[in-house]
């Protein structure tokens, strides 16, 4: 079952903006996959913020300003055809924080790991961001994971009224699943695992 689960998320790059799941369904999906999601030290210093509808449109409006002001006119437009295109086309998108004052803490609590703290946090994020991945996929909807951090980080935390101790990790707009991902190659296993037995 989890083996089926986990070969179900996949990088969906065009999604839509059908309701699979109401938004309160979407909401407690990655809640609970955000509350069961293991951390160091029991830390719990990864952050979520969910955005629908014109929060969502926002978020976007954000990427594609910040972008236009660097990127030069002539290749702007395929950098806006990806962006509405694969991110903003979708139903929602889930904005993955890190707490670093809870980093901060624990390296003061405890000196002799004081040097890992910041890895662990960064582990503890990741599994928060598969954790939510493979929840919405189980239920049906796509999402890829982006990261226009932090180049949109100002913004987003003026927008949204965001703790300045939450720094931004990654950006994963969902929505319905418009078309099924590519097939996906795979090296050979014996290359990524060894077993001594």
């Amino acid at each position: 079952m989890f083996g089926e689960l986990i070969a179900k998320r996949r990088s969906i790059y065009n999604l839509g903006k059908s309701e699979v799941l109401s938004k309160d369904e979407i909401v407690k999906t990655i809640e609970n996959a955000v509350k069961q999601s293991p951390s160091a030290f029991n830390s719990q210093s990864p952050r979520v913020v969910i955005l629908f509808e014109k929060h969502h449109e926002k978020l976007w409006n954000i990427v594609l300003d910040t972008l236009k002001a660097m990127i030069p006119e002539a290749t702007f437009k395929n950098t806006q055809a990806k962006v509405d295109n694969c991110f903003k086309s979708g139903f929602g998108t889930v904005l993955f924080f890190e707490e670093d004052e809870t980093t901060k803490e624990l390296q003061a609590q405890f000196p002799m790991y004081a040097q890992n703290f910041p890895t662990f946090a960064e582990h503890a994020n990741a599994i928060a961001q598969f954790a939510v991945w493979t929840a919405l996929a189980e239920k049906k909807i796509g999402a890829t994971l982006q990261h226009y951090n932090p180049i949109i980080d100002e913004a987003v935390k003026k927008e949204w009224n965001i703790p300045s101790s939450w720094r931004l990790i990654a950006q994963m707009p969902f929505g319905s699943i418009e078309k099924e991902a590519d097939a996906k190659e795979f090296m050979p296993i014996e290359n990524r695992v060894k077993v001594f037995k």
